[in-house]
């Protein structure tokens, strides 16, 4: 309390004396002079809000933009963003390259524009938002190494006091409908113009983020920033899918169609779950023979075989318990709705052209009680925890599953890639 109420005398006192700058500034005579001093107490009393942070901070930063679809990224400069209550402002250390980025700077999902995309981050806590909760701060003291998830529950909605942080509320009216975080506004700003910039999830493709503290969790030291990044969307939608959607059983047969990222990050889920048969369905031979690392004990190239005869065939003509679709398809969201026995879960992950319909067999659907369940991602504060600790005991290997790094600048260069196809498994961003 007595932090927040020294912050906000800092901040009237600040006010008052920029209002009484606005009227010097038309006296040359006593303008100079004073610069300095404005520049210097600005930059000791603008950061650090409740719980500290801030000091040290530079003026401005750089973010990869997204101007318009088909059109590459480009490195601007942005003012520092600010953290509010219940925010952290984050030093991004990587981001991962992900197909729903690309999806947006191809034009197939429409996402507002000018945007900062990138929403699979690794980073360090620099400052917490002014007024934060002191459960918030001592969770996640500056300093912090942390993992965010695409995801960021507002903790307060209908779902997120259920626990469905997958469905919150504020998160798809403001973020993803909006670009923006949860008061209606962006905290990006270019630097030049003051143009606002809008995020797509904390905007993570650039040199610092700010993130609702309910999308954040403790990385620990033995886990490096850069693949430890994918944890926050590849892993964790991979998770939702398995462990929520399909819940997945010891001795399940699983089939995965579709082994980029975020699929063979599926198998490598399936696996530490004791899947029985795990049934990797691509057409990239490469790819292929890589998700038997990951844990694929069949692989099955779609554009070779009819995947869905070569399922039946490998579990004796019955199909398997759990098809997992991770492209989104029409062809393959069929395939996967038809490789489920009775009874079975047809899980739908990968995200389509906008207005893509997928077609089922009603009568197979209702006599055979097939279920088919979509699936966005993870329960940020429920699974994160959970990933981070897979990961750090091994069970799940982040080393298998990253196998490309690029530069900050490359940033544009790593999405063309992986629109060419030249990505196998999943690749990171290093920022800082």
């Amino acid at each position: 309390m007595a932090l927040a109420m020294v912050r906000r005398n800092v901040i009237t006192h600040y006010s008052k004396f920029a209002s009484s700058w606005s009227v010097l500034s038309r006296h040359s005579s006593i303008q100079e002079p004073l610069l300095a001093s404005v520049s210097s107490f600005h930059s000791q009393s603008v950061g650090g809000g409740s719980g500290g942070g801030g000091g040290g901070l530079p003026s401005y930063m750089r973010g990869a933009v997204f101007w318009e679809p088909n059109k590459p990224l480009s490195i601007e400069e942005f003012n520092m963003p600010r953290p509010k209550a219940g925010e952290v402002l984050i030093k991004t250390k990587a981001c991962g390259v992900c197909h729903s980025d690309l999806h947006v700077m191809k034009g197939e999902i429409p996402f507002s524009s000018p945007s900062v995309l990138g929403h699979e981050i690794t980073g360090e806590v620099v400052e917490h938002g002014a007024l934060s909760d002191s459960k918030t701060i001592e969770r996640l003291p500056v300093g912090s190494r942390v993992v965010g998830s695409f995801i960021m529950p507002c903790g307060n909605c209908s779902y997120c006091s259920k626990g469905h942080d997958d469905l919150c509320e504020a998160f798809f009216a403001y973020n993803r409908a909006k670009g923006t975080l949860y008061d209606g506004e962006t905290r990006l700003f270019l630097r030049n113009s003051g143009k606002p910039v809008f995020m797509y999830s904390m905007g993570g493709l650039a040199e610092y983020c700010v993130v609702p503290a309910n999308g954040v969790s403790v990385l620990p030291e033995s886990l490096p920033y850069p693949k430890s990044a994918i944890l926050g969307c590849a892993v964790f939608t991979a998770y939702g899918a398995m462990a929520h959607a399909a819940q997945v059983r010891p001795g399940d047969s699983v089939a995965v169609i579709g082994t980029g990222g975020v699929g063979s990050s599926c198998l490598q889920i399936a696996r530490a779950f004791g899947a029985s048969d795990i049934i990797a369905v691509d057409v990239n031979d490469e790819k292929l023979q890589k998700a038997k690392i990951f844990g694929a004990t069949h692989t099955v190239n779609s554009a070779k075989e009819d995947p869905i005869e070569k399922i039946y065939e490998i579990t004796g003509g019955k199909g398997v318990d759990v098809a997992v679709e991770a492209l989104g398809k029409t062809q393959t969201f069929a395939q996967c709705t038809l490789s489920v026995k009775d009874g079975g879960k047809a899980v739908m992950i990968g995200l389509a052209q906008a207005g893509s319909l997928g077609e089922v067999d009603i009568n197979r659907l209702v006599r055979r009680k097939i279920q088919v369940i979509g699936s966005y991602g993870g329960r940020a504060r429920q699974d994160l925890p959970k990933l981070i600790r897979l990961a750090e005991t091994g069970i799940f290997n982040l080393d298998h599953a990253v196998s490309r790094t690029y530069t900050f600048e490359e940033a544009d260069k790593a999405f063309q890639d992986l629109n060419e196809g030249k990505i196998i498994g999943r690749a990171v961003i290093e920022i800082m």
